[in-house]
């Protein structure tokens, strides 16, 4: 097909990026926000960056509009800069510019336009703030990360070598990942060849084209191993949809429609690198316990209801490693490439190593597990589905957590944006659903910070919802001395 051609038919999004649209309520705009720190940014600077090396990305041109066939890219002919660029010339201190930044969580993106924008607040207490929000359709995090690594710089003097993609590509992909999936669902049905993914511990379909019926019929264990398999997915799939509901607490409140975000001071990550290697835990296991001790006090739970309740936190897990490679996602192309699994939360430990190796447990179980695919896959399953029919599925998975935990790690040494240095990064997730609680985590430039974006009605006090996380640090450090 020529590209005229390609250009003529509509730019569909995939099922996992229209699935945020399909989620999305006018009380609940799904969008990932950032906060950068950017020293002596100018409005004028970054206009000139995000002209030069934003707008290379064609996606950030365009538009997501629903048509008779689903969700489609559509490009903005009227586009403006002016309209995704805004200047707040207040003075903010800290307390202010959490204020400010809450509004904006709190208003949806413009939907006849591209849905982004970047807000520079030169006169923030601190260093100029630059408040960045994206609906969630255009990518995750890491698609995301990816790009800002991209065009910000390792120093104030070099220029960005390799940024931008076409979007046109995505339209072709369609045939090749349909067939992918339809290769791979053929081969577990036919019990052909698979293997173990070292590491992974998911399973990988026969190779494209190969048929199971020349394969010799002495050859040992092939339709054994393809009965496993199939069994394997049979509970994988059953394990899940029959994970218990969360027990109802504080956490589980009706949602008022109102979020405040709060982040915490920058921690040096050799603090958790110092308890992972003590504990024998990871650095992921260490941010979860602090995640799960504050949890634990915002539950407003006690005593024997305390010891019997279940809670459970959703964490994004990226999968791209893991997929088909017709599958995979374009390097540098924006995109949603992650599935989701429940972490179980030790609320009821009594203390700071026993959450912590509860949650080293658990996370390497689900790791391993099938879990991630299959939540990538029914989320997208879901957007492909009538509303009367998606609706289910979706309440399905948001009355199995009571909050959504999401950990970035972003490059080790300081960045530069524009020529300037970026002193600090926060991120917000959104909450799809009835979760009222987000805990992001970002590491940057050898610190490690955590972001809260709560309904007031499920944490009305995140500053101190923050403290507690700080504070299991200090007693696990305690612990393990």
């Amino acid at each position: 097909m020529s590209d005229a051609a390609n250009d003529r038919e509509p730019l569909r999004l995939l099922p996992m990026d229209a699935a945020w649209l399909n989620l999305e309520s006018p009380q609940n705009p799904l969008t990932i926000t950032v906060l950068m720190r950017v020293s002596d940014l100018t409005l004028s600077e970054l206009r000139a960056f995000v002209q030069r090396y934003w707008l290379p990305w064609e996606r950030f041109r365009m538009r997501p509009v629903q048509r008779s066939c689903g969700w489609c890219w559509e490009w903005d002919r009227q586009f403006d800069l002016a309209n995704h660029l805004f200047h707040v010339p207040e003075s903010m201190d800290e307390s202010r510019l959490q204020q400010w930044v809450s509004a904006r969580l709190n208003q949806s993106l413009r939907q006849d336009r591209p849905r982004w924008g970047f807000w520079l607040v030169p006169n923030a207490e601190g260093g100029s703030a630059l408040l960045f929000r994206i609906h969630h359709c255009y990518g995750d995090g890491i698609s995301l990360l990816d790009v800002f690594d991209s065009i910000c710089t390792r120093s104030p003097e070099e220029r960005p070598q390799s940024y931008g993609n076409e979007e046109r590509h995505t339209a072709r992909r369609w045939p090749r990942v349909m067939q992918a999936c339809r290769e791979a669902f053929a081969s577990g049905l036919q019990g052909g060849g698979t293997q173990s993914v070292a590491g992974e511990g998911m399973a990988r379909p026969a190779p494209a084209g190969m048929n199971t019926d020349d394969i010799p019929a002495h050859q040992p264990g092939v339709f054994e191993q393809g009965l496993m398999t199939s069994l394997r997915a049979i509970n994988e799939m059953t394990g899940m949809l029959t994970e218990p509901e969360d027990t109802p607490s504080d956490l589980k409140r009706s949602l008022l429609g109102r979020r405040h975000c709060r982040w915490s001071g920058p921690v040096p990550v050799r603090s958790f690198l110092t308890l992972a290697r003590r504990s024998g835990c990871s650095i992921n296991d260490v941010l979860l316990s602090c995640v799960a001790a504050a949890m634990r006090d915002a539950m407003g739970v006690s005593g024997s209801a305390l010891n019997q309740s279940v809670v459970h936190a959703a964490v994004p897990v990226d999968i791209r490693r893991a997929l088909p490679e017709a599958l995979r996602p374009v390097r540098h192309m924006p995109g949603n490439y992650f599935g989701t699994i429940f972490v179980p939360m030790p609320v009821d430990g009594g203390f700071a190593l026993e959450r912590l190796w509860r949650i080293k447990h658990e996370t390497r179980r689900l790791k391993r597990s099938w879990q991630p695919l299959m939540g990538w896959g029914l989320s997208g399953l879901a957007s492909l589905l009538p509303a009367s029919l998606r609706q289910p599925i979706s309440d399905l998975f948001f009355r199995k957590a009571s909050a959504v935990v999401s950990n970035v790690p972003g490059t080790r040494e300081p960045r530069y944006l524009a020529g300037h240095k970026i002193t600090e990064q926060m991120f917000w997730v959104p909450q799809a659903g009835e979760i009222g609680l987000g805990v992001s985590i970002v590491s940057y430039a050898g610190n490690v910070q955590f972001g809260v974006v709560a309904d007031e009605a499920i944490v009305p006090d995140p500053d101190r919802f923050l403290a507690r996380c700080v504070r299991e640090l200090d007693e696990l450090g305690e612990a393990l001395l």
